[in-house]
C-alpha cells in the first residue's frame, strides 16, 4: 500500500466533503426515487446544518427547479436527437416526445401527484426557472427549422415558443389541471395545428 502524501490527503480531503455539488446529486438520487425534498433530512444526510444547505442551494424551490431540469434537459435532447422528421412536424414530434417521457416517468406523477401546486408553479410559471429554459430549447428549434427554410411561422419565434411550451404542459399536466388524462398524441397535434400542418388522422 502506497504513502499517502500530504497533497493527496488534502485531495482526498476535499473530495469527501460535502457541497453544492453533492447536496444537488443526493437531491437528484431522491427524487428519482420517488421520493420528497426535505431540506432538514438533506442536510442530515450531508452532515451539515440548514443554513449551509440554504447556502449552497438556494431555497427548496430552486433545487427542485434545478433538479427537474436536470432530468428535462438530457430527455429533450434524446426526443431531438431520434427526431427523423423536418420542419413543423419535426419540433411537433419531439415535443410529443418529450411529453410521452414525462407522462411515463414515475418520479414526475409521483411528484404531481404529491405536490400539485407547487408542481405547477415550478414547471408552468415563470415563478420556476423550468419553463423558462423549455421555451429557450423550443425557440432554438424554431429557428433551426426557418434558417433551413422549413418553416414559415405564423408568430415571432418567441411568441410561438411560448405557445407550444403551453401546449405541452397542458397535455402533460392534464390530469393536475383538469382531471383529464395526459395525453401526448394531443401535444402533436395541436402543435402541427399552432404550426400551420394538417394532423395526421
Amino acid at each position: 500500500m502506497s504513502e499517502q502524501t500530504a497533497l493527496g490527503q488534502r485531495l482526498d480531503d476535499l473530495a469527501a466533503r460535502p457541497d453544492a455539488i453533492t447536496a444537488f446529486k443526493a437531491a437528484r438520487s431522491g427524487f428519482l426515487a420517488g421520493r420528497r425534498l426535505e431540506m432538514k433530512e438533506l442536510a442530515d444526510e450531508l452532515g451539515v446544518n440548514r443554513a449551509t444547505l440554504f447556502r449552497w442551494v438556494g431555497g427548496r424551490d430552486e433545487l427542485l427547479a434545478e433538479v427537474i431540469w436536470s432530468v428535462a434537459d438530457p430527455t429533450l435532447r434524446r426526443a431531438t436527437a431520434a427526431a427523423t422528421s423536418t420542419g413543423a412536424r419535426r419540433i411537433a414530434t419531439v415535443l410529443g416526445d418529450f411529453a410521452q417521457a414525462v407522462n411515463d416517468s414515475d418520479a414526475f406523477r409521483q411528484f404531481l401527484r404529491r405536490e400539485p401546486e407547487r408542481a405547477l408553479r415550478l414547471l408552468t410559471t415563470t415563478a420556476g426557472s423550468v419553463q423558462r429554459r423549455f421555451v429557450a430549447v423550443i425557440a432554438a428549434l424554431l429557428t433551426e427549422a426557418i434558417s433551413a427554410g422549413e418553416l414559415d411561422p405564423p408568430l415571432p419565434v418567441p411568441e410561438l415558443a411560448l405557445l407550444l411550451a403551453r401546449i405541452t404542459e397542458t397535455f402533460i399536466y392534464a390530469d393536475v389541471i383538469s382531471g383529464e388524462e395526459p395525453d401526448a398524441a394531443k401535444v402533436v397535434q395541436a402543435s402541427l395545428v399552432l404550426l400551420g400542418e394538417r394532423p395526421e388522422q
